[in-house]
């Protein structure tokens, strides 16, 4: 594969929403992960949430400045987005990890978060060096990492009851329907300002609310 082929474009057509909601979703998220931090009761439940609070912060504050600015450099666009992509190893394992650690205990809890890192780590290594790596390995790791976080389900119901588990599930969910619409770019409603990806955006923000109440709900049991 030649090294063109592997730099993405200049978009022809950039919507004049492109990363306005991952910017403003960067500052929700700071401030409701250092709620977190502050309310959380043990030092354990702070480090999980500290971690936590700084992925999604994170994914959020890069996807931004990867779509908010024109990177005129093709080697910079490219880099930029390879570190959008491997955010979202980092998020999905940064979400995971204080469920699994207030949720879990023993083997279960070392497990999980074990193969959520190792494989957050693993995804991360091949998305910033292995330029030409196909698609589905980067899909199956994506994969794998949900289903290692979806281990928490039957204790997520036995400790706090049903509708965390909803939540977990119904977020999972939304980060699906946003994935095949950023595959597939359809719906695509208005190209010059709110197309595919800022639906998938969209998408993406709701996900992560919904995922923020069940990690409260972890972290502050009576929040």
């Amino acid at each position: 594969m030649s090294a063109s082929k592997l730099i993405p474009p200049i978009p022809a057509l950039k919507p004049t929403m492109r990363g306005v909601l991952h910017q403003w979703a960067a500052v929700v998220a700071a401030v409701a992960g250092a709620y977190l931090v502050i309310a959380s009761p043990t030092s354990e439940a702070r480090l999980a949430s500290a971690v936590y609070a700084v992925s999604i912060v994170g994914l959020f504050a890069v996807s931004a400045t990867y779509h908010r600015i024109n990177w005129k450099k093709p080697t910079s666009r490219a880099w930029m987005r390879r570190l959008d992509h491997s955010m979202i190893f980092v998020m999905v394992a940064g979400t995971v990890t204080p469920i699994a650690a207030l949720v879990l205990d023993g083997g279960w809890r070392t497990t999980v978060l074990s193969v959520a890192w190792g494989m957050a780590g693993i995804g991360i290594v091949i998305k910033l060096l292995w330029i030409g790596a196909p698609k589905w390995l980067s899909a199956a790791i994506y994969l794998g990492m949900g289903w290692a976080g979806m281990a928490v389900f039957p204790k997520l119901v036995g400790d706090l009851g049903v509708w965390p588990a909803v939540g977990l599930l119904g977020g999972g969910v939304l980060y699906t329907i946003g994935a095949v619409i950023y595959a597939t770019k359809r719906p695509d409603p208005l190209p010059r300002i709110f197309g595919y990806h800022e639906i998938f955006h969209a998408l993406v923000i709701v996900a992560a609310l919904a995922h923020f109440l069940v990690v409260a709900l972890a972290v502050v049991p009576n929040a």
